[in-house]
């Protein structure tokens, strides 16, 4: 079930989806925690997510083209995500993990660049990559497209 990922899409805490359900906190954290859910615990959170029944017994989530997070997001952030993120489901921790990789790298080739010219130059690339994932990681975080947290 796809209700951790619909509830963070959406920027709603268990206590937030709990109040608009008109649920128990206790009975969403079951729920995702992967227990089963009543047809009417099921009925609710639908109504509060503004989504099909079906959609949340979905076992994967997958991106919205028709969104209007999706529909705002300037075009090059879309080819970024589209590009980077071969799987339909962008990840903020993918993100996270290219920029410290590309920052570690980055600083260990500009220590090596003071032995080789060619370890400077791969080490000023690594950092550029680094802070650009940097930029596109806030910018997701803006528009609201990770599914995960």
């Amino acid at each position: 079930m796809i209700l951790k990922e619909l509830r963070i899409s959406r920027h709603l805490s268990q206590e937030q989806l709990a109040q608009m359900s008109g649920l128990n906190v206790r009975t969403i954290q079951r729920i995702e925690s992967g227990n089963n859910a009543s047809l009417e615990s099921l009925k609710c959170l639908a109504a509060a997510l503004d989504v099909d029944m079906s959609t949340l017994n979905q076992e994967k989530f997958t991106v919205n083209k028709q969104s209007d997070n999706w529909k705002t997001l300037p075009i090059l952030l879309k080819l970024w995500f589209i590009f980077n993120f071969l799987e339909t489901r962008p990840s903020r921790k993918s993100a996270e993990r290219v920029e410290i990789v590309g920052h570690l790298f980055g600083f260990l080739f500009c220590c090596l660049g003071l032995i080789n010219e060619a370890a400077l130059s791969g080490g000023v690339i690594l950092l550029f990559i680094a802070y650009l994932y940097h930029f596109l990681k806030r910018q997701g975080d803006k528009y609201g497209i990770w599914y995960d947290n």
